[in-house]
């Protein structure tokens, strides 16, 4: 099994909206990658509460059955248009791929 986990940390002020508000666009464009994504095994979307400095604002936890899928899920059409408007609204992300 493969596990996939992004943390963002998002502009104050992108597309039109305040950070709270494209946090949860955001939110709910990666929810819904699950609907259109077979690969996807498993996907978590958690919104940030710690106020630290080091904190990120928001994480996607995933899990594929093996790296191809994973990498079958990030040529996908649909997770390429999620990925265009996080593009335009995050300001640092981190990415970690394990094998469990």
């Amino acid at each position: 099994m493969i596990i996939h986990i992004v943390m963002w940390t998002l502009k104050d002020f992108a597309e039109g909206k305040d950070k709270s508000e494209n946090i949860h666009i955001m939110k709910e464009k990666l929810e819904s990658l699950i609907d259109h994504v077979d690969v996807i095994r498993k996907l978590e979307v958690g919104l940030n509460f710690n106020a630290r400095a080091a904190a990120y604002d928001i994480v996607l936890y995933s899990e594929f059955d093996s790296k191809e899928d994973l990498n079958a899920y990030q040529i996908h059409p649909e997770h390429r248009k999620v990925s265009e408007f996080i593009g335009k609204i995050d300001d640092k992300r981190a990415v970690v791929d394990y094998e469990k």
